[in-house]
């Protein structure tokens, strides 16, 4: 069969075998290496591929940034800094009429400001504010979509571990791709905590409120997060200034983190095994994934599917945004059934070098950061978007009592609000690249 051929039928076979429950990333392994031999003709070239594809692949050195972030995350969890975030939003809005659920969306981005992972996100502050907002008498569909919305900041609000794996693909510096990340991310926190606010408008029942607290208390759980602050000021301003690079902010990052959960008492010696066990599999998760799309992005630049597409789509005449839109739907769609990170890893390499040869009024930098953050937006939809949204599992597992169609019903707001800041970003590609502008 002709390589072209071959590379264009592999996709529908990839994502048959994903809804067949393969691991993704054993699925991309196995076509890429058996592309790759029906590509070469026989086993000499792909056994000398075998032998260096693993080394060449994680012997990039920005790759050891994931492990890094992974374990601050983990030990932001032991450190209680996710209840600590929670109890401060709360004690602030807490006795305003959706103020439980802002309080949730603004304790998400805070979290996911030294989290990184949107699921991690969704699933420690599912089970700090659920039982919250179930005592201040929220419906269970505001509770669980506020909650499942939320999450998706961890993959928006720097750090972040997709957003590292996409400028490693797109060969674009990790600090400039957390700054662009940086005011998208506000606008999305912003944009959850309006929908909450119309919502229990429209329908008050929805919501209930606690009891003002004493300014001493509001001050008192304010004082409380001032190490998260302080981390993440350090993290990512040390990155952004050029004081270390991103690998050792995730370094310094994970310390800190770690000293802090010693501080508070959450660091026994069983706990911080734990933490190393759950970072080591994590790690192995996402390595296992960069591994097989390795392989298979070796199999389509051999085939020259993506150079042949690019060249196919400049053909057509068509204008930059539409081909960007078409992108942005197709991720849209299959964001609902695929992870973030497998999507990023599978697709970057066909469609950026599309992007990267259209005229955008931009510099191919710019382009490149600015395409990246849009991608990132619209994976996260996708994370929220019935009927297979990661993210709405997770919080679901935590409310088994709650219908998974309340669930569906109330983050449809949510998914309206992601949906309007992407045409708002599309648009307007300056409120993006803001702060590298700045």
């Amino acid at each position: 069969m002709d390589p072209l051929w071959l590379a264009a039928w592999s996709f529908p076979v990839l994502l048959a075998l994903i809804f067949l429950r393969v691991p993704i990333g054993v699925a991309m392994l196995t076509l890429g290496l058996l592309g790759s031999w029906q590509v070469y003709g026989s086993a000499a070239p792909l056994l000398n591929q075998m032998k260096t594809l693993s080394y060449s692949t994680f012997s990039t050195h920005s790759l050891s940034i994931v492990p890094l972030f992974l374990l601050m995350g983990q030990l932001a969890t032991l450190g209680g800094m996710s209840r600590a975030l929670f109890k401060a939003a709360e004690a602030f809005l807490g006795h305003r009429k959706g103020g439980v659920a802002m309080a949730a969306v603004g304790a998400c981005a805070g979290f996911g400001s030294i989290c990184g992972s949107s699921l991690a996100t969704a699933a420690t502050m599912g089970q700090v504010a659920l039982p919250e907002l179930r005592r201040a008498g929220y419906a269970g569909s505001l509770a669980t979509g506020a909650l499942a919305a939320g999450g998706t900041l961890g993959i928006l609000i720097p750090p972040s571990i997709v957003l590292v794996i996409y400028a490693i693909l797109a060969e674009q510096n990790i600090a400039k791709m957390f700054a662009a990340a940086f005011v998208p991310g506000i606008l999305a926190a912003l944009g959850y905590m309006l929908v909450i606010a119309i919502v229990v408008r429209l329908k008050p029942s929805l919501a209930g409120r606690l009891e003002p607290m004493p300014w001493s208390e509001r001050i008192t759980a304010l004082l409380a997060v001032w190490p998260v602050l302080l981390i993440f000021v350090v993290v990512i301003g040390g990155i952004y200034t050029g004081i270390f690079t991103p690998t050792e902010g995730a370094a310094v990052g994970a310390v800190a983190t770690g000293v802090l959960a010693w501080w508070r008492g959450g660091l026994s010696r069983e706990k911080l095994l734990g933490a190393f066990e759950s970072t080591a599999s994590g790690t192995a998760m996402v390595f296992l994934i960069v591994l097989g799309a390795a392989a298979y992005n070796t199999f389509l630049a051999l085939s020259q599917l993506p150079q042949e597409l690019a060249g196919w789509v400049g053909e057509q005449g068509l204008s930059p945004y539409a081909v960007l839109w078409a992108i942005l739907i197709f991720y849209l769609i299959f964001g609902c059934v695929m992870d973030s990170l497998s999507m990023i890893l599978l697709t970057i390499p066909i469609f950026f070098p599309m992007i990267s040869g259209l005229d955008f009024g931009l510099s191919p930098e710019h382009t490149a950061i600015w395409f990246g953050i849009l991608v990132l937006i619209v994976v996260e939809v996708g994370l929220i978007t019935p009927p297979v949204g990661m993210n709405l599992f997770v919080i679901k597992s935590m409310a088994p009592d709650i219908a998974i169609a309340e669930t569906y019903k109330g983050v449809m707001p949510f998914v309206a609000s992601d949906l309007a800041r992407v045409v708002l970003l599309v648009l307007f590609p300056a409120i993006t690249l803001f702060v590298l502008r700045w």
